[in-house]
């Protein structure tokens, strides 16, 4: 069963997610193949990020929680709060794939 990560970032650390975010996309390129969906949330007008949400194909919470504590974002102590939670597919794309198995 897939996995959802949020994660708010510490208020006043958009210089460090800015310094880490190179890193951290390629963390997410090498590991693609897990990523349902991933990224940023955003303030309204679209500009800062506060935190992030991935959906994650994995068999575990142990898999989501190393998944998550090896991203550079983790790493460099930009995330103020994490959770991790199971997450049920319902649509993915426009399809309903709660039939899928």
């Amino acid at each position: 069963m897939p996995y959802m990560i949020e994660t708010w970032d510490k208020p006043d650390h958009g210089a460090l997610r800015l310094d880490l975010r190179p890193a951290h996309l390629d963390y997410l390129e090498r590991h693609k193949a897990l990523l349902l969906a991933c990224g940023a949330k955003l303030d309204e007008d679209g500009q800062a990020a506060s935190g992030g949400l991935y959906l994650l194909d994995v068999d575990s919470r142990a898999k989501a929680q190393a998944f998550i504590e090896g991203d550079p974002f983790f790493a460099g102590d930009l995330f103020d709060r994490v959770t991790v939670t199971r997450w049920r597919k319902a649509y993915l794309d426009g399809r309903n794939t709660l039939d899928e198995g």
